[in-house]
């Protein structure tokens, strides 16, 4: 699978990249725009969401928002 992408992207004129990046960018994407990590754990058929959690950590704004302030810091 990951040479039929790197294939096909190539053909398209956008580099060479493979399934892995396709799958990343999709995870990451459905993130951003509201999807839950169960939603995209389902679309990439994931057996756990911990494995889905992975792409949570690109969106470091959005991580922002959940983390507790630090005692004593300015947050």
């Amino acid at each position: 699978m990951s040479e039929v992408a790197r294939a096909a992207s190539e053909r398209a004129g956008l580099g060479s990249f493979g399934s892995h990046r396709l799958r990343h960018t999709a995870g990451t994407q459905l993130l951003q725009t509201g999807a839950s990590l169960f939603e995209v754990a389902e679309v990439l058929r994931h057996r756990t969401v911990a494995t889905t959690a992975i792409y949570a950590k690109v969106d470091h704004l959005a991580l922002r928002d959940l983390a507790t302030p630090w005692p004593g810091g300015d947050r």
